[in-house]
């Protein structure tokens, strides 16, 4: 399938869209994900940066945490995705095959388990630094959704992260072989736009009227979990809680997730807001002017 040609005969009945994988064939080969993941995360690092002074963050602090995050995250999201595709690491006497567990250049990073790292670096770093987490967590937020949006173009590159069949208008065609295609729901760009629509509704409107460190954060972590908590349930390819299941149906691990960190923020950004009295002052980058 992915050296198949994608179309959207919806949308443009004559363009067939047919990008190889790899983009230079080179020892491994380098992928055009891992291309385009690395200009999610400079174009992630460009903004941040410059609105860095915003939050009350000084750009090496900045730099110093990605040196630290950036790895630690990468570790996380292969982790996350070991664990529950654990099955596909195992030799045939069941016994795990540590060396398949860390080529991640066979592809397999999950999401939630970099953020989850990468949100334990910032609450560590910040803590020893001396800086406000709120304040480092409003900023960098904005990059993971810069990142997120970016990156989910890849996996269109890799022909995955796509839906259940549908007939809807943006429908997208894939070849499973010479003679025969399913159309299914472009998740990864319901996912990549939503990321989008949440950057811009955090530098446009949550920003401009922040109360408290750690809002822009906690809408983010409400705006993407009711996003990816929708999207998850049209993927075919989830990532599924062991065996366990709910109502006779499997359990998505990130649905679940998801729910939970919407739920959660919610409730703790209606508290905030709706019964704490936040002085402008408070703020991290009124402290260190």
């Amino acid at each position: 399938m992915r050296e198949m040609p994608v179309s959207f005969p919806g949308l443009f009945p004559d363009l067939e869209i047919n990008i190889d994988p790899v983009a230079l064939h080179i020892g491994h080969g380098i992928y055009w994900y891992g291309i385009i993941i690395a200009m999610g995360f400079l174009l992630a690092v460009l903004f941040c940066s410059h609105r860095a002074r915003r939050y009350g963050i000084e750009k090496d602090s900045l730099y110093d945490l990605l040196i630290v995050a950036t790895p630690l995250s990468v570790i996380g999201a292969r982790l996350y995705y070991v664990i529950f595709y654990l099955d596909l690491f195992r030799n045939e006497d069941g016994s795990i095959n540590f060396a398949k567990t860390v080529a991640i250049w066979d592809g397999g990073l999950a999401i939630y388990g970099g953020v989850i790292v990468a949100i334990l670096t910032v609450f560590f770093f910040c803590r020893h630094k001396g800086i406000k987490v709120g304040a480092m967590l409003d900023l960098g937020c904005m990059g993971m959704l810069i990142g997120q949006m970016i990156g989910r173009w890849g996996n269109f590159i890799n022909r995955e992260a796509f839906g259940g069949e549908t007939t809807l208008p943006w429908r997208m065609r894939l070849w499973e072989s010479a003679d025969h295609f399913i159309e299914v729901h472009p998740t990864f760009f319901y996912e990549s736009f939503w990321n989008f629509v949440g950057l811009l509704l955090i530098v446009f409107v949550i920003e401009k009227r922040r109360k408290f460190d750690g809002e822009n954060f906690l809408f983010y972590l409400f705006w993407y979990g009711l996003g990816r908590a929708w999207i998850e349930g049209l993927r075919t390819d989830s990532l599924y809680l062991f065996d366990w299941t709910l109502l006779g149906e499997p359990i998505r691990v990130s649905q679940l997730l998801s729910v939970i960190l919407c739920v959660a923020a919610a409730a703790v950004l209606i508290y905030q807001l709706a019964f704490r009295k936040h002085k402008q002052s408070e703020l991290y980058v009124n402290q260190v002017r």
